[in-house]
């Protein structure tokens, strides 16, 4: 196919309402597009892949696509919120052990070991939703449940006290509205650092106090600070500074992007009605057809890397120290991947591999975290309200170039 122009801003409203159709034309026409940069917008220059087999390979190879420089297209991300590098800006060797040691804690086991409190959880949500909608009550599903079961799991892991638990929903609000505004430091920007230096302060101290006990040989909760603390693989360990890296990376990435899941899979379901009461008849289904809404709708949209040298893609030369952005949303519904029906919801498709999660050493270590907290909360809503339907013509959508999600999703048919 004869190569051609597209044209892509990210910041349009109209392509952040519904990329697809751009991604598509980049696929097709421009697989590895140049952008240049924009001042006007604070857009500086990068590259961006869109299909599926270029975007797996480059995360695969951290030697010459390099996280250790921020994760989005802007330059200075790192710095302007204050951060050192945390898990996903290393490259190994660094961050081979770091997530060795992280995985020991992080394991699966203890992420299983939420699920009944979980349920639990989800269970008084739902009760307090139904009741609220009985009294005539319009119920954003979104902020009145999908969110708030990855802040009750993220706070039940750490260990937080209940009454600090409240905390996490702003500092998440303010981490990711921060996109929204194109990372420019006022407004939003000045919420987001004050956030970051709030959650840093509160962890810094936990860490601080739980090493604390631990040196001194005292019992601590069996929680994932404590554990991340104690993990040890080959005689190393992790620093504080390592821990608390952690807990922002969780707090920060693993919040919104499990909350969108769940609405994306609502949302999604209720939009093929067929594939919805399949669903409904055959609980079974769950695990599929959410990894299905997860490819076809990524909560990650886009995140970049940075080449250490001069490479070529398709015959397109990307220069070294430039950001790429790597567009798993667009790759997740590459037809040369996925077939000619990558672009429609098959909660029974077969597949061995996606994109949300990233691949290679940079794959979500929080995957089955994720897929745990969404399981049950599809189960849970669907055993309770069998006829939920969810208004996505009607849904607020977030506005960012990197992530895909709602604000507000309002729901009908809670009064059963």
């Amino acid at each position: 196919m004869t190569q051609q122009s597209v044209v892509f801003d990210p910041l349009d409203p109209e392509v952040l309402l519904d990329p697809y159709p751009t991604y598509a034309e980049m696929r097709d026409h421009e697989p590895v597009l140049h952008h240049p940069a924009r001042p006007d917008q604070g857009v500086p220059e990068f590259w961006a892949l869109s299909r599926y087999a270029d975007i797996a390979a480059a995360v695969r190879e951290p030697s010459l696509f390099s996280s250790a420089h921020g994760l989005t297209f802007y330059e200075d991300e790192i710095a302007a919120l204050g951060l050192a590098p945390t898990l996903v800006m290393m490259d190994p060797p660094e961050h081979s052990l770091k997530r060795r040691l992280v995985a020991t804690a992080f394991s699966r086991k203890r992420v299983a070991g939420t699920e009944e409190a979980l349920r639990t959880f989800a269970r008084e949500r739902i009760a307090e939703l139904q009741t609220r909608a009985a009294d005539g009550e319009r119920i954003d599903i979104h902020t009145g449940y999908s969110t708030t079961i990855p802040t009750f799991v993220l706070g039940f892991l750490l260990g937080l006290p209940e009454a600090d638990r409240k905390l996490l929903d702003p500092w998440v609000d303010a981490l990711t509205t921060i996109q929204d505004n194109g990372f420019a430091f006022g407004g939003l920007g000045k919420k987001a650092v004050v956030a970051v230096s709030e959650m840093f302060d509160y962890f810094g101290q936990s860490v601080a106090a739980r090493r604390a006990e631990i040196d001194a040989g005292r019992d601590v909760p069996d929680d994932l600070i404590s554990a991340l603390l104690r993990a040890e693989y080959e005689g190393e360990m992790l620093t504080d500074w390592d821990v608390l890296g952690f807990c922002f990376v969780i707090v920060a990435g693993g919040n919104d992007t499990t909350g969108n899941l769940v609405s994306h899979t609502l949302s999604q379901l209720t939009e093929h009605p067929s594939q919805r009461a399949d669903v409904l008849a055959n609980p079974s289904l769950v695990p599929g057809a959410l990894t299905e809404c997860l490819r076809r709708e990524s909560s990650v949209q886009a995140l970049a890397r940075t080449t250490t040298r001069e490479h070529s893609i398709s015959g397109v030369t990307i220069p070294e120290g430039a950001k790429v952005m790597m567009y798993y949303g667009s790759g997740n519904r590459d037809e040369r991947e996925f077939g000619p029906t990558a672009a429609d919801l098959d909660i029974r498709r077969e597949f061995t591999s996606h994109l949300a999660f990233s691949q290679g050493p940079h794959f979500c270590i929080g995957s089955h975290f994720a897929k745990l907290q969404a399981r049950v909360a599809i189960e849970e809503i669907y055993a309770a309200f069998p006829s939920i339907v969810v208004d996505t013509a009607g849904a607020e959508r977030i506005s960012s170039p990197f992530t895909r999600g709602f604000r507000h999703l309002e729901a009908e048919g809670l009064q059963e």
